[in-house]
């Protein structure tokens, strides 16, 4: 009895251990697809979509880069919000706008210095022209009776063409005068040159020498 006891007990042990590698070999297939959700948990196209796509305000505006001034919208470089049709449909195929990326921002800000840059150097000049002026006196010669009272006038063009005489370079627009000076005599002329950046031209205004004056 006690050996056929033994022998039942020997023929349960190989069931058992049968048993264990079934339980192994489930194990080993479950791992692939642990792997393969790890593997593919990552790939998000969807987020990889809006991280190169404009991000939308809560009032579901999108920010764009104006590429070129467009009315009651802004001015070139500015950074706007529209609507994403109004982007979609107009200002991004006619090539006003562009997408504000991190990159065209950063192209945008170098452009804004760059014009910064030209802008200082340009009011350095005007403010030079300007100290140039108003050291100089221009001269224009008028018909006038005895009385010094001009037949004409002295008007803004000529100002203007008596100081680009002199080297300035003046357009007839920076010239600033209340009317036409019709008397001879001296004057103080304002120059406006631009960038809030105005000088002062003296004129002489004295008849012209003809036979008959003299």
């Amino acid at each position: 009895m006690a050996k056929s006891a033994s022998s039942a007990g020997g023929k349960t042990k190989p069931k058992s251990k049968k048993a264990s590698p079934k339980k192994g070999t489930g194990k080993h297939h479950d791992a692939p697809h642990a792997k393969a959700a790890v593997a593919e948990a990552p790939r998000q196209p969807g987020v990889e979509r809006r991280k190169n796509h404009p991000l939308r305000a809560k009032d579901g505006h999108i920010s764009v880069l104006l590429t070129r001034s467009v009315t009651h919208v802004g001015q070139t470089g500015e950074l706007v919000k529209v609507r994403p049709g109004f982007a979609r449909n107009y200002l991004l195929p006619q090539g006003l706008a562009t997408f504000a990326t991190p990159h065209n921002l950063r192209i945008v800000e170098k452009h804004r210095e760059r014009l910064r840059q030209l802008e200082e150097a340009r009011r350095a000049d005007l403010q030079n022209l300007g100290a140039q002026i108003s050291q100089r006196t221009i001269t224009i010669d008028a018909n006038a009776n005895e009385d010094g009272h001009l037949y004409g006038s002295v008007n803004a063009d000529q100002i203007a063409a008596a100081l680009k005489a002199e080297g300035f370079p003046v357009e007839t627009e920076n010239v600033r005068i209340e009317g036409p000076l019709k008397d001879l005599g001296f004057y103080t002329i304002r120059i406006v040159l631009g960038q809030d950046i105005e000088s002062e031209a003296k004129l002489w205004v004295v008849p012209t020498h003809t036979e008959e004056h003299a």
